[in-house]
């Protein structure tokens, strides 16, 4: 029997907030650990740190970042064909959690680097299969924008709390004696995988059949009739080219998501006045801004999802809404555009500019941000064959995998040119990209209608 018989009518299944809030804890542990290596790789050693060079310590975040989203095609292969997600989920988080303690305990470089193959090691069995059984409680497909918009507030209260705290227990809690907390700080994120693994696998009784099988099977109690080598259908085929094309535009999006974080630090940490009652606003708050801003559309915009689907023509396309994600990022970066006029282009780092220019940043960033992260999770769902169900999350994260290992690149090119040049270009970029999923819409939506005629299998 499906979990969405526990659905009551306009309410999720319980078990959706397992998978949640389970996701809650691992990013919690993944985005405070994700700002601290870089600061930990680059304070001195009487500090506590390791004095690493700048550049080597970018490229160990990067790795961390890029690597994180490329191992989950592995791990939904392996749950695609032959383990239930619900069981790689937890042993997922317990190898991130034995990661983190080793960042705990690291005093070199290479401590650190095994501290990053554990992690990714524990995401690939982790991240896209939690997505993967969430969307599996679900019989009523047109839920799912709305379910995985909610879910995108979970992610991203997990990491609210992770970056908002991490900035006070390293340099205040936690130090002593001149030594910042970054131990006790990476212990306290190896604590809260070992923590959600338990809290998942305490869940189970919630998720019905859901991830018992491996996807191939789809939701099934323990009688399963096998299907080996069945080929996918024209109309499946035509669907795996829609999610592969979707995931050639988020390349495209988080290569300059992940360049504005960057451009913020960069620009925010010589000319914005950062300063609000007396009080130096620690950058690093930059993330929370985001994760707060998710947060609160979450909920906004999972319930306009459900009335746009309500309408006679149904809901707004993927590729429509991809597109205006795409313009809300390019806006964020004309945001900077107008902080540099604000404050005179090329004037000295002397005169500073609002913080309100980084604040309407945040939020145009972040608005773009809901618009499409949450969304590919509920288009894989929705359209990916069954038995590829796994790969083809990974195939989305993928994307970002690229934008990750390429950004730190991109960003030192970009360091060749005038400030007010580059993020200029960049919006254009993003707006002609958002133009051509707007005028080939239709063309695009045809790869994801059923076909007419039906192909019978032998």
């Amino acid at each position: 029997m499906s979990t969405t018989s526990l659905k009551k009518k306009n309410k999720f299944p319980l078990g959706f907030y397992i998978c949640s809030t389970t996701f809650s804890f691992e990013r919690a542990a993944y985005y405070s650990s994700k700002y601290l290596i870089y600061m930990f790789l680059t304070a001195s050693m009487i500090t506590g740190g390791l004095g690493i060079e700048k550049g080597q310590a970018a490229i160990m975040q990067s790795n961390l970042v890029a690597w994180t989203y490329l191992s989950p095609i592995i791990g939904g292969w392996i749950s695609d064909r032959w383990i239930g997600a619900r069981y790689t989920i937890p042993i997922g988080m317990l190898i991130m959690g034995a990661g983190y303690y080793v960042g705990s305990i690291a005093d070199s470089a290479s401590m650190v680097n095994l501290m990053i193959v554990l992690v990714v090691i524990g995401t690939a069995f982790f991240k896209g299969n939690v997505s993967a059984v969430n969307g599996q409680l679900f019989n009523n497909q047109e839920d799912l924008d709305s379910a995985f918009s909610v879910q995108y507030s979970f992610v991203n209260a997990g990491a609210f709390i992770g970056t908002t705290a991490v900035g006070v227990l390293y340099l205040e809690t936690f130090a002593k004696n001149g030594v910042l907390g970054f131990s006790q700080c990476f212990l306290i994120a190896a604590i809260l995988c070992v923590i959600g693994a338990v809290w998942f696998v305490f869940g189970w009784r919630f998720l019905g059949d859901a991830g018992k099988r491996p996807f191939k099977e789809g939701i099934v109690a323990e009688k399963v009739e096998k299907t080996k080598h069945k080929r996918l259908t024209r109309s499946e085929k035509k669907k795996v080219w829609a999610i592969i094309l979707i995931s050639v535009f988020s390349i495209v999006f988080w290569v300059f998501w992940y360049l504005t974080y960057l451009a913020v630090y960069d620009y925010g940490a010589v000319f914005v006045d950062m300063n609000v009652g007396g009080y130096n606003v620690p950058l690093a708050w930059f993330d929370s801004l985001n994760s707060l801003v998710c947060i609160a559309l979450g909920p906004v915009l999972a319930a306009l999802w459900i009335k746009l689907s309500k309408r006679p023509k149904g809901d707004m396309s993927l590729f429509k809404k991809t597109g205006l994600g795409l313009i809300f990022l390019g806006l964020a970066f004309l945001t900077l555009v107008g902080a540099e006029i604000s404050r005179g282009v090329g004037a000295a780092d002397t005169v500073k500019t609002s913080i309100v220019w980084i604040i309407a940043f945040g939020v145009l960033l972040s608005l773009g941000e809901m618009l499409f992260s949450p969304l590919g999770n509920s288009f894989v769902s929705k359209y990916a064959p069954k038995r590829a169900l796994g790969v083809l999350m990974g195939v989305w994260t993928v994307a970002t995998f690229i934008a990750g290992l390429g950004y730190g690149y991109i960003y030192k090119f970009t360091l060749q040119f005038d400030m007010i040049k580059v993020y200029s270009i960049i919006p254009v970029i993003l707006f002609v990209a958002a133009a051509l999923l707007f005028v080939f819409d239709k063309k695009l939506s045809t790869l994801v209608e059923e076909d007419d005629s039906v192909e019978i299998s032998k």
